[in-house]
């Protein structure tokens, strides 16, 4: 523990170099901004990044890149809360309750609990990775293509256990979402599969342009569609700051999804995504008044924010330790330390101990750096809402066109996002939840391909699930969480039985 303790002094010394400080700082600015953007998001970000960094000294090139990656999981919060956008994927499940906030004029404290929980989660991510990197990298190795599809499979089910409302909505919600993840080549055979002959859909449909369509456009078609579009009280100072009540019902959440999203995070997949989904069924599960979710339960700004920020953090562990990256952005932040020279493995820490302890140190810093930069400009964002209908409804839907051409440079992103939102408008005219068609969309080309590939694996066999221990304990756990989601569907089918007299009916 002190040579640990000794390291991370010596990583500390790195970080407060004036030039690390500066660039983490813009690292910070630069993600909040890119997250706020609806079909940026931090791949993006670190993309159009990259090439800056090739002449800069390897850890100021490393800890500019992730302040990009976790000040855009922070800035995504903000569109998701104030507008119902969600600025990149992973704040798909905020726009839920933070909009319902929003709505009831408490913007303001939706938007610190994003920043506090974040700030937490962040800190709590740069422990684990501290403390628990060999470990935990050690564990994720473990992963093969039977743990990934009992692990997505185990991610479905959540979906099914979370739902609040009627779980065949939920589930059927799931199902088009799958269905959108078939479209393009497979990966397997090579086939283009329901593209319609539209050279854009090889690569599949993106989950940007569904996801701004079905949470974005369906809004200001359900809003400005009424009479007199609803106007949110414009909040006073005191009032942007939480209320005991809020820091209390807060506090499990964020905990439980720091702690959550740190553990998934480390498995390689669209994790951030998945974590915050997971997060949010647990505290609806986890709830005294679950009926209060879906409008403005400040638990579900709150555990779904942390959890994402967290996983953001734990995806670096097998990314520094083993060399490996859990997701495109850790490929490409590799590639920019590659280009400086230097291999990521197990022998970084012996043979870069600046670099490592550099950038573990630098996060902490980056986590402050965000707390400080976006608290007091929560003020500034609930200002938006002063804007008249008239005038930000076209500014919206020029950001979100603008976004979704900017992430392939193709009109059929945009014409996706438009039908999409099309859809969304009349699902929710029909009280359909629109947030398990993204995770559809997210877990469907991942499964598919997982299952195929374990298949592959065994000759054809299932058995293959049976006998790896990991994949056998996650699909328990799995069938657990369906069969209580299912057991008040059984209470009410007997209670039925009851009530008309067929329990009294023999033969």
């Amino acid at each position: 523990m002190q040579e640990t303790f000794n390291s991370l002094m010596m990583g500390f010394s790195v970080a407060f170099q004036p030039q690390v400080l500066m660039y983490a700082f813009f690292g910070c600015i630069i993600g909040t901004l890119v997250g706020m953007m609806p079909g940026l998001g931090p791949l993006a970000g670190i993309s159009l990044l990259l090439p800056a960094t090739f002449g800069l000294n390897p850890i100021v090139a490393i800890v500019l890149l992730a302040g990009v990656y976790y000040g855009a999981m922070y800035g995504g919060s903000t569109t998701s809360i104030l507008m119902r956008i969600p600025g990149e994927a992973a704040s798909v499940m905020t726009c839920v309750d933070g909009y319902a906030m929003t709505q009831q004029g408490r913007a303001g404290p939706a938007l610190a609990i994003a920043a506090i929980g974040s700030f937490f989660a962040g800190t709590v991510g740069v422990v684990g990775l501290m403390l628990l990197a060999p470990t935990l990298a050690d564990f994720a190795l473990r992963f093969g293509p039977p743990e990934y599809t009992a692990l997505l499979l185990m991610g479905l089910f959540v979906l099914a256990y979370m739902s609040g409302g009627s779980m065949l909505k939920t589930l059927a919600m799931a199902v088009l979402g799958l269905l959108l993840g078939m479209i393009g080549i497979d990966v397997m055979s090579g086939y283009t599969r329901f593209s319609f002959d539209i050279v854009e859909l090889g690569d599949g449909v993106g989950i940007v342009p569904v996801a701004v369509g079905l949470f974005g456009i369906s809004e200001i078609l359900l809003t400005a569609g009424q009479a007199e579009p609803p106007r949110v009280q414009q909040p006073t100072m005191r009032q942007l700051i939480p209320s005991r009540e809020d820091l209390r019902l807060s506090v499990g959440p964020i905990m439980r999804g720091s702690l959550l999203g740190f553990m998934i995070g480390i498995i390689p997949g669209s994790a951030h995504i998945i974590s915050s989904f997971v997060s949010y069924g647990i505290e609806r599960r986890l709830s005294k008044h679950p009926e209060r979710f879906g409008k403005g339960a400040i638990e579900g700004v709150a555990g779904p924010e942390s959890a994402n920020n967290a996983a953001a953090t734990g995806a670096f562990v097998p990314m520094l330790a083993l060399g490996i990256p859990t997701s495109p952005v850790t490929a490409v932040m590799i590639a920019a330390i590659m280009v400086h020279g230097i291999l990521p493995g197990p022998m970084l820490i012996q043979q870069q101990p600046d670099l490592f302890w550099g950038f573990v140190a630098s996060m902490y810093v980056g986590n402050v750096v965000l707390l400080v930069l976006n608290l007091p400009m929560v003020g500034l964002f609930v200002n938006l809402l002063r804007i008249p209908y008239a005038y930000l409804y076209p500014c919206i839907l020029a950001f979100c066109i603008l976004g979704c051409y900017s992430v392939s440079n193709s009109m059929i992103d945009v014409w996706i996002m438009l039908g999409m939102g099309g859809i969304g408008y009349g699902l929710r005219k029909f009280g359909f939840d629109l947030a398990p068609v993204a995770l559809g969309l997210v877990l469907g080309p991942m499964l598919e391909l997982s299952l195929r590939q374990s298949l592959a694996m065994s000759g054809g066999s299932y058995g293959i699930f049976l006998v790896r221990p990991i994949a056998v304990v996650m699909l328990v756990l799995g069938l657990l969480l369906l069969a209580l989601a299912l057991k008040p569907l059984l209470f009410k089918s007997k209670d039925w039985r009851s009530k008309v007299g067929l329990d009294d009916q023999t033969g």
